[in-house]
């Protein structure tokens, strides 16, 4: 079998890998992105789903990385509000945590340390007086209020992948890489569809390992290499249940161990409960939140709030692993959520390991990596995806709301809860989705909820969607607004149109 040359193969489809993937192609270079999974299938869709500086990690002196995210919040910010936008976060007081004067220095360095320019700054609260007490228990009287930005995270891996698949990357989902060796100065990479058997050969000038929990796998299992540096594996579930308090602003609360828990609106009439940060030793893919996890999380909102939460209330609880880079710290808290490259150019074939790292940061890691390959490919682009709109994100001046209200005018026909849910998933692609219909019939099949058949064609068509989890889990959160019985009916209805394409 021939083997096609391209000069970067890159190993892992989640943020990382799809962020390099992205910046590499636009620069010109030829590049191939292989994942054993589904794009955002591990760590990358099981995260906060914040853009955010990370506030806590001033308190491990991390002042360097907190300023760099919060210049990416902004970044993020204008490149795809669609599926990134402000929120608030009300930050009640306990004397028995923080002194509530390093509360007040942490934020305004927060505030200063990044440049910001759209979001509002810090303010204080009262909570006995101020609307955002009135779910909180009465021992709460001060509080301050902030801002940070919140994400759909699987949607924001799947945009890069578009964008790089746009610049001319082949994207292989569900394709491990099986095989790679240095031979004569390039690497050898053979990939393996695990639904079909197919196998494809590759030739590459350089192989970049983005493959987060599995990054040591791959040096070690599959390239034959190996590196002094590792990866710590560190849990974090969360816990999503009903909406409990009226009002679009989430809540940061301190636990009586000093982790912050982050309890945020989701998907309209639901809230995020999240995360724990555990050592974890198991198998990355075997990941689940257990039960003593979920207590932890009950606990600690009801320590805050008067609306006491049980375990009957918990709809549902997601886990993953997040590859911190290993700096030798002991607390799983307190290591590091930096990122960094290892670069090995032994035998004239180069691998860029890349460990750690988080979402808000994706950008800025994959620019930077893209960096430390200049010698290789000296005549690649410039960078480039600062001021460059993710798919979706080409917004008039970043503006949501107006684009919401144009899409609104476009189809009058179309419920306001269908143009939000279309707005927020696909911004200025909804047309795309949407084709010549002019009324809900013309979007085909109606599974429930805002679900109808145009958006499962789509998704299957330019988003790499292969199975019903792909689409109800990672590409939308449709599972969440379904009846059991409608999630069966559209799973045994994409069953047999797959089998049928077939």
């Amino acid at each position: 079998m021939d083997s096609q040359m391209v000069d970067l193969f890159v190993i892992g489809g989640g943020i990382n890998g799809a962020g390099i993937a992205r910046d590499a192609a636009g620069r010109g270079l030829k590049v191939v992105l292989c994942e054993k999974d589904d794009l955002a299938e591990g760590t990358s869709s099981r995260s906060g789903k914040l853009v955010h500086g990370g506030l806590r990690y001033l308190e491990y002196y991390e002042f360097r990385l907190v300023r760099e995210a919060l210049i990416e919040r902004e970044v993020l910010l204008n490149a795809a509000p669609h599926i990134i936008w402000p929120m608030r976060f009300v930050l009640p007081h306990s004397p028995q945590d923080r002194p509530a004067w390093l509360v007040r220095l942490g934020l305004f360095l927060y505030d200063h340390l990044g440049g910001r320019k759209k979001l509002p700054g810090t303010r204080s609260l009262d909570l006995t007086r101020d609307p955002e007490g009135i779910p909180l228990l009465d021992q709460y009287e001060k509080g301050f209020e902030y801002s940070d930005c919140w994400v759909d995270d699987a949607r924001l891996v799947v945009l890069n992948a578009v964008s790089a698949a746009e610049k001319g990357a082949l994207v292989l989902t569900r394709s491990p890489a099986v095989t790679a060796r240095r031979e004569d100065g390039a690497w050898s990479v053979t990939t393996k569809n695990k639904q079909t058997g197919e196998t494809k050969s590759f030739r590459a000038r350089c192989l970049v390992n983005c493959a987060g929990p599995w990054v040591s796998d791959v040096i070690g299992r599959v390239a034959g290499s190996n590196s002094a540096r590792n990866v710590r594996l560190v849990k974090g579930s969360h816990i999503i249940v009903p909406k409990f308090w009226a009002g679009s602003n989430a809540y940061l609360v301190q636990n009586h161990d000093k982790r912050v828990i982050f309890i945020n609106p989701y998907e309209g009439d639901k809230a995020l409960i999240g995360t724990t940060d555990i050592a974890y030793e198991g198998r990355a893919d075997d990941v689940k939140a257990d039960e003593a996890e979920i207590e932890y999380l009950l606990k600690a909102v009801n320590r805050y709030f008067k609306e006491k939460l049980r375990r009957h209330d918990v709809l549902h609880s997601f886990s993953g692993v997040r590859p911190l880079f290993d700096d030798g710290k002991g607390n799983p808290s307190a290591v590091t959520r930096d990122y960094v490259f290892d670069l090995d150019e032994s035998g004239g074939a180069p691998l860029l390991n890349v460990f750690g790292g988080k979402i808000t940061t994706f950008r800025e890691l994959a620019e930077r990596g893209m960096h430390r390959l200049q010698h290789i490919f000296p005549n690649m682009g410039g960078d480039w995806t600062h001021g460059t709109p993710l798919p979706g994100g080409e917004i008039d001046n970043a503006d949501y709301e107006s684009f919401a209200n144009a899409l609104r005018d476009t189809y009058p026909w179309m419920p306001r809860k269908l143009v939000h849910h279309y707005g927020r998933l696909y911004g200025a692609r909804t047309r795309d989705i949407l084709g010549t219909a002019s009324s809900l019939e013309g979007l085909g099949r109606h599974f429930g909820g805002q679900f109808y058949e145009a958006e499962v064609n789509y998704l299957v068509r330019k988003e790499w969607a292969q199975t019903a989890e792909d689409i109800l889990y990672r590409r939308t959160k449709h599972y969440l607004h379904l009846t059991e019985s409608e999630q069966a009916g559209f799973i045994d209805w994409f069953a047999s149109v797959q089998r049928t394409a077939a």
